[in-house]
């Protein structure tokens, strides 16, 4: 009588089973596989070593035996709710990527400038909000004569007054020294391609800037000086106050703090501004209400 001992399915031994034993039990095409997986797996090879399996337990009277016909009924059923399974939503590249939103085309007077005696690029498209583009408005002082120009440093805004009704407004970049200031001053006078002279203050904070002072007849206009294509002086009580608009700004800068200058604006806006000042006006620069020191932004 053979003593009972551990099943292993694929270990070399003559009382496992093999699986050449089972050819012939399931038909051609299970037959086929089992040939084809037997041949892959190296003779060496144990997939479930004899001294790790338990001996299976002895079957009562109450417990149905095994056979070929159930084994093959429960696997067909298990493989059938298998494929039944429903699969998990899984989220795709394009709704996982923030969408970012596109501006509208720019208008006609943001392209170049042909007839300055330096080149005035076109603004590349993109690059400004549409809040931020000369427009027409309605006017918020309509008590201000015609030419006023009314600066608002936290919002980063030029408003110049048309008429009691509506106001030409132009998105601006403030300068730390267009923070340090305001009140009221008068339009003094207005310059094409201005020269650049840098004031002793600044000077002292770049010293590489020596050569450009006052002293020194100040910087070229054209390419490279940050007055760009105009500027407008403000002096209070005949004085001048330091205090410019002027061009020269980048498109990405608009709407923000920058390090320098006082009120910065496109060429293209800069220029539209100088065919409308009046000279003389009031210049009305509200009180900031943002915290002493701001850094910059851009």
């Amino acid at each position: 009588m053979r003593s009972k001992r551990p099943i292993s399915v694929w270990h070399r031994s003559p009382h496992s089973f093999f699986p050449e034993r089972a050819i012939g039990l399931w038909g051609p095409k299970f037959n086929a596989a089992l040939r084809s997986s037997a041949t892959n797996i190296s003779p060496s090879f144990s997939l479930i070593e004899t001294q790790r399996i338990a001996p299976f337990p002895s079957r009562t009277k109450d417990q149905p035996m095994l056979n070929r016909r159930t084994f093959v009924a429960t696997g067909g059923a298990a493989a059938l709710a298998a494929c039944t399974q429903p699969i998990p939503d899984t989220p795709t590249r394009s709704t996982t990527m923030p969408t970012v939103p596109a501006h509208p085309p720019l208008p006609e007077f943001y392209q170049a400038v042909l007839d300055e005696p330096f080149p005035v690029g076109a603004i590349p498209e993109g690059t400004i909000a549409p809040n931020l583009w000369r427009q027409e408005v309605r006017n918020l002082w309509p008590d201000y004569q015609r030419g006023t120009i009314v600066i608002d440093p936290d919002s980063a805004m030029l408003h110049f007054i048309e008429s009691e009704d509506y106001a030409t407004r132009y998105g601006v970049s403030v300068g730390a020294a267009g923070f340090s200031w305001d009140g009221t001053a008068r339009l003094q006078f207005c310059r094409k391609w201005p020269r650049w002279n840098v004031p002793e203050e600044t000077i002292q904070r770049k010293p590489e800037l020596e050569p450009f002072s006052v002293a020194n007849g100040g910087m070229d206009p054209g390419p490279g000086n940050p007055m760009g294509a105009r500027a407008l002086y403000l002096f209070q009580n005949g004085e001048d106050t330091l205090y410019r608009v002027h061009g020269d700004a980048s498109p990405r800068e608009l709407g923000k703090a920058v390090s320098s200058g006082c009120i910065r604006m496109l060429n293209q806006d800069v220029i539209h501004l100088h065919k409308r000042a009046v000279h003389g006006a009031s210049v009305i620069v509200l009180k900031s209400m943002k915290p002493t020191g701001i850094g910059q932004v851009y």
